[in-house]
């Protein structure tokens, strides 16, 4: 109940910001009546996904896997761009929008789970030929996701997720070395043959000025967030009074850069609820993973976890200007049904690791 409680928290100070992004819309109630469904398919996925065993959907990892794959081949028919980000992650249903990476994200984390804690108690974790399936599995679902999708910013989040597990079930600190001495041996490659100009100044303009010095191209959205963020000072303009948010100047300011719309009508202040309010989200997830009892529930919460701290980091970075402009949601306060729902029924996940009974010999923890 205190992770549920604190999910809703954080759901309503979204609420409440999505409501301020788009009053200068036409219609400032759909945005909010669109959030307020997606919160409460999220909180009735929380509850159902509670009361599962965890061990009936790792037993079911098979089932999982399809399920992804069946939407990923959705996404290869049907999938449409999106304004805000340029990519092809979404399904329209009309005017409803459905981001599947956000879904299939939950499978991942258990079937990445249910992989390791099979290598770690019925093989060598780290020998080579663990450590290479378990590598080969997560560069198979990064490189669908981004042939699929083109979504960097979702699969940064499934690098991060599998970066932490690995860490935390046990694989060696060689193996982390190895592995980005791999990665960086491979981006001279990539940003010779693969990547197009555009993404490459993207990539580099918050740190080379000389690329777009008017801040009229690629750093025109993070730079009418950082006067959006900057006007606000400590106690912001008050909400509904923001000059850049009433005008709508930042582009996809409900969205992914909600963060912005925060920082000018409720200062300081009101971003570092909202650092806090996250933060307190990812502190009861590890907590409730360190006090499991059994490494596939620690893993599952540990992933989670992982999710709502990298997207809040590149979020609020991107926000500010240290980062590139990937689009990625700050979770629970960025509009989007599909995230939030996915947001809600990841926690439910972590819930259900409280909720299940107790290997016996963990009980008198």
């Amino acid at each position: 109940m205190l992770l549920l409680a604190l999910c809703l928290i954080c759901a309503a100070y979204g609420l409440i910001a999505i409501w301020s992004a788009t009053l200068y819309t036409n219609n400032p109630a759909r945005y909010i009546i669109i959030q307020l469904i997606g919160i409460a398919l999220g909180v009735g996925g929380y509850v159902v996904i509670t009361v599962i065993d965890l061990d009936i959907f790792a037993d079911h990892w098979k089932w999982l896997y399809a399920a992804s794959a069946a939407l990923f081949l959705l996404l290869i028919f049907a999938g449409q761009g999106d304004e805000t980000t340029g990519n092809k992650a979404w399904l329209r249903l009309g005017s409803i929008g459905i981001q599947p990476t956000e879904i299939i994200k939950l499978a991942f984390i258990i079937v990445m789970a249910k992989h390791m804690v099979y290598l770690k108690t019925r093989r060598e974790l780290n020998s080579f030929a663990s450590v290479a399936q378990l590598a080969l599995h997560f560069i198979l679902m990064f490189g669908v996701i981004i042939v699929i999708t083109r979504d960097l910013g979702s699969a940064l989040v499934y690098f991060f997720i599998f970066a932490i597990m690995m860490f935390m079930i046990g694989v060696r600190i060689y193996w982390f070395i190895i592995g980005f001495a791999a990665i960086a041996a491979m981006i001279p490659l990539a940003w010779t043959f693969f990547l197009q100009d555009y993404q490459k100044n993207r990539i580099l303009a918050p740190y080379d000025p000389s690329i777009d010095p008017d801040n009229t191209g690629v750093n025109w959205q993070t730079h009418q967030a950082e006067i959006a963020i900057g006007s606000g000072q400590l106690t912001g303009t008050g909400l509904g009074e923001g000059t850049q948010t009433q005008s709508g100047a930042t582009f996809g300011q409900h969205t992914d850069f909600i963060f912005a719309v925060i920082g000018e009508e409720l200062g300081m202040i009101g971003c570092c609820l909202v650092l806090v309010l996250l933060m307190a989200v990812v502190i009861r997830c590890v907590q409730i993973g360190l006090r499991s009892g059994d490494s596939l529930s620690a893993l599952v919460c540990f992933g989670v976890a992982a999710s709502v701290v990298f997207q809040t980091i590149e979020n609020v970075a991107m926000c500010v200007g240290i980062a590139p402009v990937v689009g990625i949601t700050l979770p629970f306060f960025s509009y989007g049904g599909s995230s939030v729902a996915s947001t809600f029924m990841a926690m439910g996940l972590v819930s259900g690791v409280r909720y299940r009974p107790k290997p016996v010999k963990y009980r008198f923890y």
